[in-house]
């Protein structure tokens, strides 16, 4: 059974982020954000934009997070 100082290692190693962020509450007492997004400006076909609002709006999909998480599948592609 593994000790509490080797699940807060293993916990800061695997996210450090919120390591940082808990040093900057001690720090600031403000909570920092850990997800910053940022506005992208793309050209895309009039046509294939429409249809996929229209297709997001049906189904209650946010446009947004479509376009990231096929972002971050062809970067996980092997060529």
């Amino acid at each position: 059974m593994s000790s509490f100082l080797d699940s807060a290692l293993k916990g800061i190693k695997k996210h450090p982020e919120i390591f940082s962020a808990l040093e900057e509450f001690e720090r600031t007492k403000k909570i920092p954000k850990f997800s910053y997004r940022k506005r992208l400006d793309v050209t895309i076909n009039d046509n294939i934009l429409r249809e996929f609002k229209e297709h997001c709006s049906k189904n209650g999909l946010n446009m947004s997070r479509i376009v990231e998480k096929f972002m971050i599948e062809e970067l996980r592609k092997k060529y």
